[in-house]
C-alpha cells in the first residue's frame, strides 16, 4: 500500500517535475519506506512506498518494463499475484521481484488492460503509462477500496492518490458549492463530486484512459444482483460462505510485515479473528475502547479473545482528545464528519508500532445485510407489490394533510418508502433539514438543490426498494464513507487495512442470495451469525451491533465545548457565506441550554476546522 501520483501532458518538459514532486511531498504519509520517480518526454510518475511484499529494491516503483516502455505506479495489494505470476511465467515472462507491481507490468504487456483488470483479485488504485501509444490507463478495485482521483487540465492530465496532493500541485480549482452541500447532508463528499471543481474521483470497477487530450472511461466490473428464484438452502449458503471467508482470509495474510486484526465486540470482527486463527496464523487482535461511554465493547471484546485464544491489546481513548479534530483535518483531504474516523485514526496510531498489516471486517454489514432498516425496507417493498399502482399519486395527493401532525411522522416516511421506493427513503433523510429548519445556510448554498433528494417516487421503484437501495449505497455512503474512513486513517500512520469481507468473490456470491435468506428468520446478517454460533459462541452470535464510533455529540456538550465557542466566535463558515451569520450563535445557544447536540454540529465543527487548515 503507498501513495502514487502522475502529470502527463505537452507542457510536462517544463513543469512536470515541479508539479509531481509537490504531489509526492503531499502524500509522503502513506509511504514512509521510499519514494520513487520517472520520467519520460511528456510523462511524470511518482510513488511513495509502504513495503509489503519483498522489502527489497526490486519492489521499487514506479516499475519499468524491460524496454522502460510500460511505467507502473500502484497502491493496494493483488491477492492472487502468486497465480498470475505462475501463468505469465508459463508464456514466456521472467521476473526479478517477488511483488505483486512486478505481476502488473507483465501482465499489461501480455493482456492489455482489459484482459489484465478482469484477472486482479485485490484491492488496488494503478497508474501505467504506454510510451510507446502515448497512453495513461487509470483503473479502481471492484468497490473503490482504495482511492484515485484525476484533474484534466488544458491538454493534459494529473492524478493521485489524495486531492490533497492535487491541491498542492496546483491543479485543483476553486472550492465546489454543490460538494459543500452535499456534505452537510451526508458528512462526507460522494464519488460523484469532490470538495475542488475540476477534480473527478475515478468510480469503483472503472477504467479511465486518456491519450493526447482526448479521454475516456468504462465500467469492468458490476455487482452481480440477487437471484429471487435462487434454490440455495441456508445451509449451503453458510458452508459456503465460511469456505470463502477462509480463503479470503487466507489470501490477506500474506505479507512480509506483521500483521495484525482490528476486534470490535460484533459478529464481523469475531470470525475475521476465528479465520486467522483457523487458518494458523499468529497474530494479535486490537480494540480501541471509550472508557466510561454505553457504547464502550471492550469487555465483550476481552471475552472473543478469551474464546478464541487470541493475543489481545486494548486501547484506552480519552474524552480530552480534542487533538482528534485536526487529526481527522489532516488525514483526510476533503471535509469527513464520520464520527468513528476518530476511533480507527486512534488504532491505526496504536497498532503501527506493532504491525503493518491490519485485518478488519468492514464489509460484512453491507454484504449479509445487517444494519437494522433492511428487514423494514424488505417490508416495504413487499408491501409495495401488493398495492395498486394508484397509490402513490393517491397518498402524494394528501401527504400535506398529514404533514401538520407530528405524531405521524415515522408513519409518513413509510407510507413514502412503500409509494415512493429509494426517492422516499432519500428525501426522508434528516440532513440538510437540520440547517433549513434554522435558516443557517448561507447565500452560496440556499438556491442549490441537492440532486439525491430529487430521486423520483414511484410505486414501480417502491416494488424495487431493496435492490435499489443496495446499489445506491454501494455508490455513496459504502465508498464515500466507509472505504474512505478506513484508508484515510490507516494511510495517515501507513498502515495496510485488508477487510477479508471485501473480496470480490464473497460479493459475487453473497449479492446473488435473495434478501430472505441473508435475513433467514427475520436476523440481521443470519448467515454470518450462524457461522459464529458454530464456531465462536452462542453468545457473541446474539450480539447486538453497536459500530465502531466515538460519542461526538456528548463530548462536543462537556470536554469538547470549548472547541465549538472558538468556532463561534470566528467562522470561516459564516465570513464566506456558507453559513449565515450567527449561525453558530444559535447552534451554541441550543447546546448551552442543554438541547442534545445533533450530528450536524459535529459535521459543522470538522467542516470550519478543514476550511481554516486546508482550504
Amino acid at each position: 500500500m503507498c501513495g502514487i501520483a502522475g502529470y502527463i501532458g505537452p507542457d510536462a518538459t517544463l513543469n512536470g517535475e515541479s508539479i509531481l514532486r509537490k504531489m509526492v511531498k503531499a502524500i509522503e504519509r502513506r509511504g514512509p519506506d521510499g519514494e520513487g520517480v520517472n520520467h519520460w518526454p511528456n510523462a511524470w510518475l511518482g510513488h511513495r512506498r509502504l513495503a509489503i511484499i519483498d522489502l527489497s529494491e526490486l519492489g521499487h516503483q514506479p516499475m519499468l518494463s524491460d524496454d522502460r516502455n510500460i511505467g507502473v505506479v500502484f497502491n493496494g495489494c493483488i491477492y492472487n499475484f502468486m497465480d498470475l505470476r505462475s501463468e505469465l511465467e508459463a508464456l514466456g515472462h521472467s521476473f526479478r521481484s517477488h511483488c505483486d507491481t512486478e505481476v502488473l507490468v507483465k501482465g499489461y504487456v501480455q493482456w492489455g488492460i482489459d484482459g489484465l483488470a478482469p484477472r486482479l483479485r485485490g484491492m488496488f488504485a494503478i497508474g501505467i503509462w504506454d510510451e510507446k501509444r502515448q497512453k495513461l490507463t487509470l483503473i479502481r478495485d471492484r468497490l473503490g477500496v482504495k482511492p484515485l482521483l484525476y484533474v484534466e487540465t488544458g491538454g493534459g492530465i494529473g492524478f493521485a492518490s489524495t486531492i490533497t496532493a492535487l491541491k498542492a500541485g496546483g491543479l485543483a480549482g476553486d472550492i465546489d458549492p454543490r460538494a459543500m452541500l452535499e456534505y452537510l447532508e451526508f458528512g462526507y463528499i460522494t464519488d460523484a463530486r469532490a470538495i475542488y471543481q475540476k477534480v473527478h474521483k475515478l468510480g469503483a470497477g472503472r477504467i479511465f484512459e486518456w491519450q493526447n487530450g482526448k479521454s475516456s472511461e468504462h465500467v469492468y466490473w458490476t455487482l452481480p444482483e440477487a437471484e429471487p428464484d435462487s434454490k440455495i438452502t441456508f445451509e449451503e449458503a453458510v458452508e459456503e460462505t465460511e469456505r470463502l471467508l477462509l480463503e479470503s482470509v487466507k489470501l490477506r495474510l500474506i505479507a512480509d510485515v506483521p500483521v495484525g486484526a482490528l476486534l470490535s465486540g460484533g459478529v464481523d470482527s469475531a470470525l475475521v479473528c476465528w479465520a486467522t486463527r483457523k487458518v494458523g496464523a499468529d497474530i494479535t487482535a486490537f480494540t480501541v475502547g471509550t472508557p466510561g461511554d454505553p457504547g464502550d465493547e471492550t469487555e465483550d471484546t476481552k471475552e472473543t479473545a478469551r474464546l478464541l485464544d487470541i493475543p489481545h491489546r486494548l486501547i484506552s481513548l480519552p474524552a480530552d482528545s480534542t487533538g482528534l479534530i485536526d487529526e481527522v483535518t489532516s488525514a483526510y483531504g476533503e471535509p469527513f464528519g464520520a464520527q468513528s474516523a476518530m476511533a480507527m485514526l486512534r488504532v491505526s496510531a496504536a497498532v503501527k508500532p506493532h504491525a503493518t498489516v491490519l485485518l478488519t471486517g468492514d464489509g460484512g454489514d453491507d454484504l449479509y445485510l445487517g444494519y437494522w432498516f433492511y428487514p423494514t425496507y424488505l417490508r416495504s417493498q413487499n408491501i409495495a407489490r401488493r398495492l395498486p399502482s394508484i397509490s402513490g399519486p393517491f397518498w402524494r395527493a394528501g401527504r400535506p394533510l398529514v404533514n401538520a401532525i407530528p405524531q405521524l411522522r415515522r408513519a409518513k416516511h413509510f407510507a413514502d418508502y412503500i409509494t415512493g421506493g429509494l426517492g422516499g427513503l432519500t428525501r426522508a433523510h434528516d440532513g440538510l433539514p437540520y440547517y433549513e429548519r434554522r435558516g443557517l445556510l448561507g447565500g452560496k448554498l440556499q438556491s442549490l438543490q441537492l440532486e439525491q433528494r430529487e430521486i423520483p417516487m414511484s410505486i414501480g421503484a417502491a416494488r424495487r426498494m431493496l435492490p435499489e437501495l443496495l446499489q445506491y449505497q454501494q455508490k455513496t455512503w459504502f465508498v464515500s464513507e466507509f472505504m474512505t474512513k478506513v484508508d484515510g486513517a490507516t494511510m495517515h500512520h501507513a498502515l495496510e487495512a485488508r477487510a477479508p469481507f471485501l473480496d470480490q468473490k464473497m460479493w459475487e456470491f453473497a449479492a446473488k442470495l435473495p434478501p430472505e435468506l441473508r435475513l433467514q428468520g427475520g436476523e440481521l446478517k443470519a448467515i454470518l451469525r450462524e457461522i459464529v454460533r458454530r464456531r465462536v459462541s452462542p453468545a457473541v452470535a446474539s450480539r447486538k451491533k453497536q459500530g465502531f464510533t466515538i460519542p461526538v455529540e456528548r463530548w462536543l456538550s462537556g470536554p469538547w465545548r470549548k472547541a465549538l465557542e472558538d468556532v463561534a466566535a470566528n467562522s470561516r463558515l459564516e465570513a464566506d457565506g456558507w453559513l449565515k451569520s450567527g449561525a453558530f450563535a444559535c447552534i451554541l445557544s441550543e447546546v448551552r441550554k442543554g438541547i442534545a447536540v445533533p450530528r450536524q454540529v459535529w459535521f459543522l465543527t470538522a467542516l470550519e476546522n478543514w476550511l481554516r487548515k486546508q482550504a
